[in-house]
Parts: structure tokens; C-alpha cells; sequence
């Protein structure tokens, strides 16, 4: 079936997209994009027949609100505009003219472009759409262009949208997003929408521990697997913003791009600016389908190196934290090495005078004290013993204790007629300017190279503050948005240098966790906080959009360092197996016992590491609930696994019974359950396992865990 249909006559354009139509409107008469259907297929002739949207109401009502592809501040509009410009005379109302639209069919998809211009100011924009026929998710994003002579002023873009999208009318709107902090990141919350604007956002000038750049609406009636819901996600690192508009009309759009309020771009004639990408997905079948689509978008369209299995890795930090030493590294190498890890990242502290965090960032060379032969040697150890070997590194910071700051210090993202305000003892450098950038990819590159480094865990520490990039231009709040852009050409021309090597994205945890991250990263540390119970509502809320081969997950000490809760290595074991599977504790104090426990749990994860990380995902249950589980199904239905906790004293009382989902009902699956409730070799029908299921009763712990792996036998 064909992608993209138009009537040229009526100017309507279907667009399909993974079982899903998106069918839009070019008003040639009336200047205008309009959206007429975003959801279940239709056909063209369907489409064609749709009626406008009502333009009823009064003097006060705009039949253009809440149904425009880019409304723009100007003529009879008064929702929110999607794109805010302030001309060279102070004014900002904007006459949309359309000039054109056309489509391009490739191997992997089609496109379609549609042309806009102010009817006589210097602006023109284009509307970009992308679809996919294994794919729901359609991407878009809008570029803008100074129109005028080389001698005219210049233009400032208040707000830039990548994209406004449109919902259908419905009964009512419920909002779902995350939300935290740091240590406390990703927690899911549904709540109904307010009529007005709700807006999701960072002023941080990265994506945040606070916020996610997504969000989903649904009637208020969805649940994990029915029910209607679309979502929205923006695919920027910088500071962002997406606004959900609720009308008292009855309407619902969400607008999307990247900056937050105050931020400006100002355009000279002849220059244009491309927002990020934003897609979005509507899915029929509850939260839990939309998930299961954003998962397999990020796999297949996303990240640089989708069929690889994420590798087993321990990582140095909670083990040492600034003690690092040759000797040290090396017993700890040894040990993961034992307990099966397959990548040694060694973490802060390796470099400059970098005994605490006061000092040595930006001097990216081997700290002699600890290494005095350098890291080669060390390196050569670990691929000795079969692992990998990784670095950390936190290119786009710098400590005022430093010899690069000493050297450069109008490197700084910093106003220097204001105060200065380190966090964490450190400031940010200005990776808008490609000088900087030019520094940190020859270093990067020249590290990989002198250690034979494999992976890289690349964090961010610290938020803008007092930032603007001067001496280039008047808008210097721009850097919110272009420092960001900035690291990702240094990522770029890293990986396309060094194409074997694999990047972890950071920022203090999940505070630099997006799609156009991730487009350059292979995986994301998701919370400094590695609390086996805190960890599953921090990961739950993680997987309503990004995969678990993304999901960089450890096993650490018990008592846990940050939150001194004392958990069972048992269920430690079986919370970060969840995602892509770390260890982090101090190996060096743990028993010959936990080690061997260990090394047979991550065994046995890597026998069924290509079901979790890459299969599709069911959530059964939440924390919320007490006792809950998550099940992945592999793509071929081969395999099951399912993992389940309660944390905290058993229920009183009947407990509802654990029935899984997305298994073939003809099929028989022999069930292994590690936890020995289930007699070795326990065999079900699928449709046995999703109507009755088992018990989902767990031993009486205080922190209970099993681990079921379900195969199918005929």
C-alpha cells in the first residue's frame, strides 16, 4: 500500500504510517495546514470526504485554534503559537502564504515537504513529515528561513516549534510524563489536563532529571493494553519545551521544540534554522502498545548500532569513587572479570590532580600518582582477561583548579560581568564555539587511540548557569540550544573516526536522556541512584518510552551507599536484569559466595539478554501495585522472561494471579522459575498462561524476587 496519497484538488494527504493514518489539509485559499485525521487507517476517498473542523462560535473564537499543522501568531488566531517571530519593526504578526507541497518516496519510507511564507515580510518555513511502513511513529520538523535582501535586518524566532500536533476531539484529556530529580528520576505520574497550557520543560540547557521531553493524552480511559492514546516526543539534549493546550472549546495540541522561554534565535538574511525532530505515535491499544512502538522505533531508526547486545559491565565508582590506583583497578578488573563482566569502565578520578572533585577537569591526561606508566598498561590487563576497557569522561566541563582553565578561561560558558556560581566545583565550557569543540574531539580522539579505549561513559555534571556565549552575536542566549548541537558534532566525528567505539550517555544519572541522544549513544546510565527497590519505579517510568537495551542498570552494595537500604543480593540481581544488566559494588569486600551467586546470575542473563533487550516489552503491573512484574516476549516468540518483585511484607489476603501477554495461544511453553515455586519443567499453553497464568504469590520476604524464563516447546 502506498505511504502517501494526495487529492490535489481538495489538497488532502494521507500518510501512512505502520497501521496508523495521519491525514492533513493544504489550504492553498486560506494559507493554511490543517489536520483532519491522526489515528485508525482510512482510506483516501474517506479522507478526502472529511469535513473542516466546525467554525462555529463567536467574535472571541478562532475556528483555526487547536487544528492548525504550525499556527503562527497573526490573523484571527488567540491559542498559543507554535511559531512567534518579531520582525526587524518590533511587530510579529505573520500572513501565511502556502506556496507548494510535494512528496518523496524512498526505500526506507516517504516524505512530505510543504512550502509557507509571510505574504510580505521576510520569513518562509517548510513543513517536514516522515513516514515509515513497518513504523507508527512519523517524524517532522519545521526549517525557517530569512527571506529578505543581504541588506536587511535582521529577524528574531521567539518560538520555533518543531512540530504542533493535533488530537482528536474527546470527552476529556489525561496527561502522562515524568517527572524527579536527580537520584530520583523518571517517575510516571497520569493526571487529567487542566484547560489552559501545561508546559513540560528545562532551563538547564541539557534535558533534565526534572522532566522528559515527551508526554502522552488519552481519554482518560486508557489502560496498559486498551484504549486509545497518542505521544509526543522531542528529540533534543538542550533546553526544551512542550506545551499541552487544552481549549475551553473542547480542542487539544501539544507544541514542542527546543529552548525554553527567553531563548531567541535571530535569523540575517539568508539563514535558515532546522528545529530538532519531533514524532509522535498514536497507538490503539493502550500505553503499553505505544511503548512496545517507541521501543522498536529507538531500535531499529534511532540508536547508531541497534543489534548489538549491550555487554555485561562493572563500572569503578561506587567501589573506589576518587581512590583510584593502577593496583586498585587491577584487583577490581580481576574480580568483575570473575563475575562475568564483559566491559571495565573505570570512572572519575583517573586523570590530572583529580584526587576529589575540586580539581583536573579539562586536563585529560593520566594522573601520574596513579598510573605512572600511563593507562596503557592497565588497559592491556583488562583485554587480557577477556573485558573490554572504558573510560569516564566529562568533555564539556572544566574546574577553575585546572591547567585549561588557567589557560582558557574566556573558554568558560559564562557572562563575565556576573558572578560566577560553580556547582559541584566546576563550570561549563562553551561547546558552541568550534574552537572548543575542535579541543575536545582531538583530546577524545587521541585518548581512544594512546589506551585502546572500547567505551566511553561521556557525563555532565552541572546546569547552566549565568550562560551566554558572547562576542559572537546578540543573541547569546542561543547557546541553551547550540551547546547541545555542539556536543553532538563532537559525537559524530567521534564515531565516525573511531566506528567501533560505544558511548554510555550521562548527566548525573538520567539528566541527558533523549532520542537525539541516544542517536549518538548506545546506551544511558539512567539514575546515580542504584537502590534495587528505588530502581523499579525509576525504571518503569523509563520504559513508557526507551527500550531496556538502552537502560544501563548495576548490582551494588548492600547496604546501598545512597539510600542505606539493605536489599538481598537475589533481588538486587534480578532488578538491574531488567535492562541492559552492570555490576557496581565494591567487589573487593564481597564473600566467595555473593561473587559465584554473581557470576551465575549474569550467566544466565546473557543466555536470555536478547529476549530482555530487545523483545517486546509488557508491564504487568507497577511498583505502585507492591508486587509486580515485567515480561519480555522475543520478536521470533521463541522466549519469555519474566521478572517479578515485591518489596516490602506480603500481602494479606487473595493475590491476583500473574498472566502474561503477547504468547501464542496454540503454543506449548515450558516454564522454569528460579525461585522453586514451580516444579522444574512445569508446562502451559499459551492460552493457558494468559487466561489462568500462576500464582503470583512470592516467598515471605521482605524483598522477594523470581525470574521465570518460558520457552516454547511445540
Amino acid at each position: 500500500m502506498t505511504l502517501a496519497e494526495t487529492d490535489r484538488r481538495s489538497g488532502t494527504v494521507l500518510l501512512r504510517a505502520g497501521g496508523t493514518c495521519y491525514v492533513l489539509r493544504v489550504d492553498t485559499a486560506a494559507g493554511t495546514v490543517r489536520l483532519l485525521h491522526w489515528g485508525a487507517p482510512v482510506g483516501l476517498a474517506d479522507a478526502v470526504a472529511s469535513a473542516e473542523p466546525d467554525a462555529g462560535g463567536s467574535s472571541f473564537h478562532s475556528p483555526l485554534d487547536g487544528t492548525e499543522e504550525l499556527a503562527v501568531d497573526g490573523q484571527v488566531r488567540f491559542a498559543p503559537p507554535a511559531l512567534e517571530v518579531r520582525y526587524a519593526d518590533g511587530t510579529g504578526a505573520t500572513e501565511p502564504v502556502v506556496d507548494g507541497y510535494g512528496i518523496r518516496a524512498d526505500a526506507g519510507g516517504a516524505e512530505l515537504s510543504v512550502r509557507l511564507r509571510d505574504a510580505d515580510r521576510p520569513l518562509g518555513w517548510d513543513l517536514h513529515y516522515r513516514v515509515r511502513r513497518d513504523c507508527p511513529v512519523i517524524e517532522r520538523c519545521t526549517v525557517l528561513r530569512h527571506t529578505g535582501a543581504p541588506a536587511e535586518r535582521p529577524l528574531t524566532l521567539l518560538r520555533h516549534s518543531a512540530a504542533q500536533w493535533n488530537l482528536p476531539v474527546l470527552p476529556a484529556y489525561r496527561l502522562s510524563s515524568v517527572h524527579g530529580q536527580w537520584a530520583g528520576e523518571f517517575q510516571l505520574r497520569r493526571t487529567p489536563l487542566a484547560v489552559g497550557e501545561t508546559t513540560l520543560t528545562s532551563r538547564r540547557g541539557h534535558t533534565g532529571h526534572q522532566s522528559n521531553p515527551w508526554l502522552t493524552l488519552d481519554a482518560g480511559d486508557a489502560t496498559e493494553e486498551s484504549g486509545e492514546v497518542w505521544t509526543v516526543a522531542l528529540a533534543t539534549a538542550g533546553s526544551w519545551r512542550m506545551t499541552a493546550v487544552r481549549s475551553a472549546e473542547g480542542r487539544c495540541s501539544v507544541l514542542g521544540g527546543s529552548g525554553h522561554e527567553g531563548v531567541e534565535l535571530s535569523l540575517a538574511p539568508g539563514e535558515s534554522w532546522t528545529t530538532p525532530v519531533s514524532t509522535g505515535l498514536y497507538a490503539a491499544d493502550g500505553f503499553g502498545a505505544a511503548s512496545r512502538a517507541y521501543h522498536a522505533y529507538v531500535r531499529e531508526h534511532v540508536l547508531p548500532a541497534p543489534g548489538e547486545m549491550r555487554p555485561v559491565l562493572y563500572n569503578s565508582w561506587e567501589a573506589t569513587a576518587f581512590d583510584v590506583t593502577f593496583e586498585g583497578q587491577r584487583e577490581l578488573a580481576a574480580l568483575a572479570a570473575r563475575a562475568g563482566a564483559e566491559l571495565f569502565v573505570v570512572d572519575d578520578g583517573w586523570f590530572g590532580d583529580r584526587d576529589s572533585d575540586r580539581a583536573g577537569l579539562g586536563d585529560w591526561n593520566p594522573r601520574p600518582a596513579a598510573f605512572p606508566e600511563g593507562l596503557r598498561p592497565l588497559s592491556d590487563h583488562v583485554h587480557a582477561l577477556g573485558m573490554r576497557f572504558g573510560l569516564w569522561v566529562e568533555p564539556e566541563m572544566v574546574n577553575p583548579d585546572s591547567d585549561l582553565f588557567r589557560a582558557r578561561p574566556d573558554w568558560v560558558l559564562h557572562l563575565p560581568d556576573r558572578t560566577a556560581h560553580p556547582l559541584r566545583h566546576q563550570l561549563v565550557l562553551d561547546f558552541s564555539r568550534p574552537e572548543v569543540t575542535d579541543w575536545a574531539f582531538a583530546w577524545l580522539l587521541r585518548t581512544v587511540d594512546a589506551f585502546d579505549v572500547d567505551f566511553l561513559k561521556w557525563d555532565f555534571n552541572r546546569s547552566f548557569t549565568e550562560a551566554g556565549s558572547t562576542g559572537r552575536r546578540s543573541d547569546g542566549r542561543r547557546v541553551f540550544v547550540e551547546h547541545a548541537l555542539g556536543t553532538h558534532r563532537v559525537l559524530d566525528r567521534l564515531r565516525a573516526a573511531r566506528p567501533d567505539l560505544r558511548i554510555e550517555t550521562c548527566s548525573g544519572g538520567g539528566g541527558r536522556v533523549d532520542l537525539a541522544s541516544l542517536a549518538r549513544s548506545d546506551q544511558a546510565w539512567v539514575s546515580d541512584n542504584t537502590d534495587a527497590v528505588d530502581r523499579l519505579g525509576i525504571q518503569y517510568g523509563f520504559s513508557q518510552l526507551y527500550p531496556a537495551q538502552v537502560m544501563g542498570a548495576w548490582v551494588t552494595d548492600s547496604p546501598n551507599p545512597y539510600t542505606r537500604r539493605a536489599v538481598p543480593l537475589r533481588f538486587r540481581l534480578h532488578s538491574a536484569m531488567a535492562g541492559a544488566l552492570g555490576l557496581g559494588g565494591d567487589l573487593t569486600r564481597w564473600t566467595e559466595a555473593d561473587l559465584a551467586e554473581t557470576a551465575a546470575y549474569v550467566a544466565r542473563y546473557k543466555e536470555v539478554r536478547s529476549t530482555v533487550q530487545t523483545g517486546d516489552l509488557y508491564r504487568l503491573g507497577s511498583p505502585a501495585d507492591g508486587s509486580h512484574a515485567v515480561q519480555y516476549v522475543a520478536r521470533d516468540g521463541g522466549e519469555c522472561v519474566v521478572l517479578q518483585w515485591r518489596a516490602g511484607p506480603p500481602q494479606r489476603g487473595a493475590v491476583p494471579r500473574l498472566r502474561l501477554r503477547g504468547l501464542a495461544p496454540e503454543a506449548a511453553y515450558r516454564v522454569d522459575d528460579d525461585s522453586g515455586a514451580l516444579p522444574a519443567g512445569t508446562e502451559r499453553t499459551g492460552a493457558a498462561l494468559a487466561a489462568y497464568g500462576w500464582s503470583a504469590e512470592l516467598p515471605p520476604a521482605e524483598y522477594a524476587s523470581r525470574m521465570l524464563v518460558v520457552r516454547r516447546t511445540r
